[in-house]
């Protein structure tokens, strides 16, 4: 019985954030995961980790035990353990002490401390953002409304590079750095994007005319994209927008497949105009 109480008050603190010690249990770890991160990210750093590496693998060591000794906390305390340990969050956790595990008995497992950053998953749970993401609804459906115009785009888009780049390379040759097709290809998307690496550069007045027909088709083309997204998104807020109103509350702006009101309660029963 006893052992079931402890189970009872660990679950708490561990899986329900709204209460006292679920909030401390959080917010405790939401510390460490950011200092883990903190960590990871001076170990990138060649001089840092040249100097403190050996020390930074002692704190990642320290925060792997941390982690560790929390997942299993999670399963002990969890009501259905192999439920928790299949879900998304319980692969997140996994994932986030594995490598570090590895990484103590295997050196070549030291790269594998990469994923680490995967913990910054865990942020969402902790500051309940994962309801937010089912406004990302939104964006898939604009891009499902938009696919074929984008398709029909990118084509017109694969066949301008290919026969920009074709003519530079005809036009410049590989003594001015277009060595073969695919090479102008790749310089005709650098500059028709307007990001312009320089690596490749045209020499010739004709090669440089074309350079400048390709930038300027750059500009009158990037925004086709975007306006074909933002037209399909309005589209699908709309869309998503309710339109009936609460009787009682008289609040508005529901979602579709509401059935009661989020604000007082009552049911909707008013029918869609």
């Amino acid at each position: 019985m006893k052992n079931q109480d402890w189970r009872q008050r660990l679950y708490v603190m561990v899986f329900q954030s709204d209460t006292p010690a679920g909030r401390r249990f959080d917010t405790t770890l939401l510390l460490i995961i950011m200092a883990s991160l903190v960590v990871v990210i001076l170990d990138s750093i060649n001089s840092i980790h040249l100097q403190y590496g050996d020390l930074l693998a002692y704190i990642e060591w320290g925060f792997t035990f941390v982690f560790a000794i929390e997942y299993g906390l999670r399963l002990y305390c969890s009501p259905k353990p192999l439920r928790y340990a299949f879900s998304f969050y319980g692969l997140v956790d996994l994932l986030a002490i594995v490598p570090g595990i590895l990484a103590i008995y295997y050196s070549d497992a030291q790269y594998l401390l990469i994923i680490r950053v995967i913990r910054m998953l865990r942020i969402f749970r902790i500051l309940k953002l994962l309801p937010y993401l089912s406004q990302a609804n939104y964006l898939l459906s604009a891009l499902r409304g938009s696919k074929q115009k984008i398709i029909v785009f990118l084509v017109g888009v694969s066949t301008l590079v290919t026969v920009f780049g074709t003519l530079m390379y005809v036009v410049e040759g590989p003594d001015h750095g277009f060595t073969s097709i695919p090479v102008s290809i790749y310089w005709a998307i650098v500059t028709l994007t307007t990001v312009g690496y320089g690596d490749i550069v045209p020499q010739t007045i004709p090669g440089q005319v074309i350079s400048a027909m390709v930038m300027i088709t750059g500009y009158s083309i990037i925004a086709v994209p975007t306006g074909i997204f933002t037209a399909e998104l309005a589209n699908a807020m709309r869309g998503e927008q309710l339109q009936h109103t609460c009787t009682t509350c008289k609040k508005a702006q529901h979602e579709a497949s509401a059935s009661f009101c989020s604000r007082c309660g009552n049911a909707l029963f008013v029918k869609n105009v």
